[in-house]
């Protein structure tokens, strides 16, 4: 199979007839063999019945649909599982993203050898206080951070190779940094293309101000966890050891001192009156908590690897 197309969704009824024979036009005119994986997550209209109407009519249509509403990265992730193209592409389902592009998208994976092409709406049609702003100041901090060159890390239209997307398990809210978790994994040509960005045509944004807040959170994250994910234990127990070692050192500094002037008659504090004995004893504390946060971690790490974080409810043509 040439393409899978990953389409998340949420309260989308109006736009998804208009969008699947969009994309299976494009998809005929250029002699690809694909599918379109629709991922309802949790909506409370019409979407999912207009999925099953399009499925019913249509092969290549399917569906995937979620026992409640668990958030995009887990809608995309439950279609990167399924997804059987050698060339994945992702969009959104309210008719922003234009499916002419995925032609050149496909060229870029499959031609050119990139193992991902993230779009770039560089002209948009949001509001420039309440998103275009706010989206420029994340996308800096985001380049800075992950050391990745992309202008828009949040666009949804994307492109993958299909070892990409089998190597990436996308999980929380990190659909935003989906080239930084491949780029974790070692997936290291990573590009991009200006994309056509469209009014909204139906309905309203699913989201909020509150995503930008919880994007930099993310981002805070996903840069921790690019380092220490996989190994906790080197963060935790390093600092943890470290603590010790200077609550320990301290205190055997502090009762040395003590029966030296014991021993030589010098009148001297209580111990517990040293100001010094509640620093050691607080960072012996915290060492032994650290190390111990590590060691917990690492067990995590071992036994929830493979874990799901989503409930499918019921599915179409697979």
């Amino acid at each position: 199979m040439d393409i899978s197309v990953v389409i998340p969704l949420l309260n989308e009824e109006e736009s998804l007839q208009e969008l699947y024979d969009w994309i299976a036009k494009i998809m005929q005119s250029n002699s690809f063999v694909y599918e379109v994986i629709f991922i309802d997550d949790g909506s409370s209209d019409k979407s999912w019945n207009v999925i099953e109407k399009l499925s019913s009519k249509n092969e290549a249509v399917k569906g995937i649909r979620f026992q409640k509403n668990y958030g995009k990265s887990q809608a995309i992730d439950a279609g990167f599982e399924m997804a059987e193209g050698d060339v994945v592409i992702t969009m959104d389902a309210d008719l922003q993203d234009n499916p002419n592009e995925i032609p050149e998208l496909y060229n870029l994976i499959k031609k050119e050898g990139f193992d991902l092409i993230s779009g770039w709406k560089k002209k948009r049609y949001d509001n420039i206080i309440t998103k275009n702003i706010p989206s420029k100041l994340f996308n800096a901090a985001a380049r800075k951070t992950s050391g990745l060159k992309l202008h828009d890390f949040n666009c949804g239209l994307k492109a993958y190779k299909s070892e990409v997307i089998k190597a990436v398990k996308v999980r929380g809210e990190m659909h935003r940094y989906i080239p930084v978790l491949a780029k974790n994994e070692g997936f290291t040509k990573i590009g991009e293309k200006v994309v056509q960005h469209q009014a909204r045509k139906y309905g309203e944004t699913k989201f909020g101000m509150d995503r930008f807040v919880n994007g930099f959170l993310d981002l805070i994250t996903i840069s921790f966890l690019s380092k220490f994910g996989k190994r906790p234990m080197h963060i935790f127990g390093l600092w943890g050891t470290i603590m010790f070692l200077f609550g320990t050192s301290s205190a055997f500094y502090i009762g040395s001192r003590k029966l030296y002037n014991v021993f030589k008659g010098i009148k001297t504090i209580l111990v517990t009156d040293n100001p010094w004995f509640y620093i050691a004893l607080t960072s012996m504390i915290l060492g032994t908590l650290l190390f111990l946060s590590g060691f917990i971690g690492e067990l995590i790490i071992k036994t929830k690897s493979n874990e799901k974080h989503y409930t499918i409810k019921e599915k179409i043509n697979f």
